[in-house]
C-alpha cells in the first residue's frame, strides 16, 4: 500500500469524539449485501457499523447499506447516487473486488474509478476504505487494479486476500470455517472480515496525531467516461414501443431490483431506444426460471454485428442483473438501439426483461 491519506477518516472520528452525527456507509455487492449470514447483524458491514456506536456512544451514528448481489462496479456508478450518495454518508466501504470481472480489467478499473470519484466528490466529503473480498476456492479477485486506483487517491484498503486467505492456506482456518460456498462469508467469515476492517481502524484511532490538511484532489487515473453514468429505466424515458410493455409494479427497496423496466412477451415485440451518448450499457434479467426468452440487440443498425441478450440464467441462487456494455469509449453522437424478442418456439417461457439503459 503506497502512502495513504487518512484526514478524512480522522476527522469523522474527532467529530464523532465530540459526539456528531455521522453516517457509515457500505457499497458492493453480495458479500457488502450480508449473502449467507443467519442474520443481517451478522454480516461485516453491520459488524463495523456496531464498531462505531461501540466505540463513540457519545455520537449518533446512522448506518446506510448499499449492496446488491450479483452486481459490478459498471451497475454501481449508475445507482450510486440513490442507493448511497443521497443520504450524505461520512465514510463509506467499497466492494467489488469478486464482482467485477477478470480479464477486463481496464475496463472495470476505469468504472471503479467512476464509483470512488462520485464518492470523494460527494458533498459530506466521505472517508473512503477499500475492502478487498476474495473467491476462497481460487484466491481470485481484482484487487490490484483496484488497489492501483486506491493509490492513485491516497486511500486505504483492507484486503481478505491477504489476510483471511493467506491463513486459510496456512491451516488455521478450514475452508468450510470461513464460507460454505467458496465465496460468501460464513456467519464467521463475517465476523473475521469485520475484524480485519476494525482492526484498521483501531490503528488509525490510536493514531490520530495533529490534524492534516488534506490533499489535492489529483486527476483521473483512467479515461473516467464513467464518473457520471446515468441509468435510464421507464421513469427517465420514453422510449418507441411495439409490443414491450412497462412494468407498472413500483419498487419497494434498493434490493427491488426488477422493477421500473420494460417486458417483452412475444418473438416479435421491440422496443427503440435514441440517446445520445459514447458509452452504452443494456441491463437485463437472467432468469432461473427457464426457459427465458431471448432477444436481439442492433446497434446503429449494424445487424451484421447484432448482440443476442440471453434471458437465461445457468446458475441456481436467483435471478440475476446482466449488465452488458455494447459501447465502449465510442462516438458522442445520438445512437439508435433497436431490442427485439427473438422466436425461440418456446412455450411457456419467462418473458424478457429489460431493466435499464446506462449511458455516459
Amino acid at each position: 500500500m503506497k502512502q495513504v491519506d487518512l484526514t478524512r477518516l480522522k476527522n469523522c472520528m474527532r467529530r464523532a469524539m465530540k459526539g456528531e452525527k455521522l453516517t457509515i456507509g457500505f457499497f458492493g455487492g453480495s458479500i457488502t449485501q450480508g449473502c449467507l449470514a443467519a442474520e443481517h447483524e451478522r454480516a461485516y458491514s453491520y459488524r463495523v457499523f456496531q464498531w462505531w456506536k461501540d466505540t463513540f456512544p457519545q455520537a449518533e451514528i446512522s448506518y446506510v447499506n448499499g449492496g446488491i448481489g450479483g452486481t459490478t462496479s459498471y451497475f454501481g456508478v449508475s445507482r450510486i447516487w440513490q442507493d448511497l450518495l443521497m443520504y450524505q454518508p461520512d465514510v463509506v466501504a467499497v466492494d467489488f473486488s469478486v464482482n467485477d470481472k477478470e480479464g477486463q480489467e481496464a475496463f472495470f478499473q476505469e468504472t471503479y474509478e467512476g464509483v470512488i470519484r462520485r464518492i470523494l466528490t460527494c458533498q459530506s466529503k466521505p472517508a473512503v476504505i477499500i475492502l478487498n473480498h476474495v473467491n476462497y476456492d481460487s484466491g481470485s479477485n481484482l484487487q490490484a487494479c483496484h488497489n492501483e486506483v486506491g493509490d492513485w487517491y491516497g486511500i486505504p484498503h483492507v484486503s481478505m486476500k491477504d489476510t483471511l486467505y493467506q491463513r486459510m492456506k496456512e491451516g488455521v482456518y478450514q475452508k468450510e470455517e470461513l464460507t460454505p460456498d467458496g465465496l460468501h462469508p460464513s456467519d464467521k467469515g463475517h465476523e473475521l472480515a469485520a475484524g480485519e476492517i476494525i482492526s484498521f481502524l483501531c490503528k488509525v484511532k490510536g493514531d490520530m496525531g495533529e490534524e492534516d490538511e488534506e490533499k489535492a484532489f489529483p486527476e483521473p487515473m483512467t479515461a473516467n467516461a464513467y464518473e457520471h453514468a446515468r441509468r435510464l429505466t421507464v421513469r427517465e424515458v420514453l422510449p418507441e414501443l411495439s409490443g414491450f410493455r412497462i412494468d407498472t409494479d413500483e419498487k419497494t427497496g434498493h434490493l427491488d431490483i426488477f422493477k421500473n423496466g420494460w417486458i417483452g412477451k412475444m418473438p416479435g415485440d421491440r422496443i427503440v431506444f435514441e440517446e445520445e451518448a459514447a458509452c452504452i450499457g443494456i441491463q437485463f434479467r437472467q432468469s432461473v426460471e427457464r426457459p427465458a426468452l431471448r432477444a436481439k440487440l442492433i446497434l446503429d443498425g449494424d445487424e451484421e454485428h447484432a448482440w443476442i441478450l440471453d434471458g437465461n440464467f445457468d446458475e441456481d441462487w436467483g435471478d440475476c442483473a446482466q449488465l452488458v456494455s455494447i459501447l465502449h469509449h465510442g462516438e458522442q453522437k445520438k445512437h439508435r438501439i433497436e431490442i427485439e424478442v427473438l422466436d425461440d418456439a418456446l412455450e411457456d417461457a419467462t418473458p424478457f426483461y429489460l431493466m435499464s439503459l446506462i449511458l455516459s
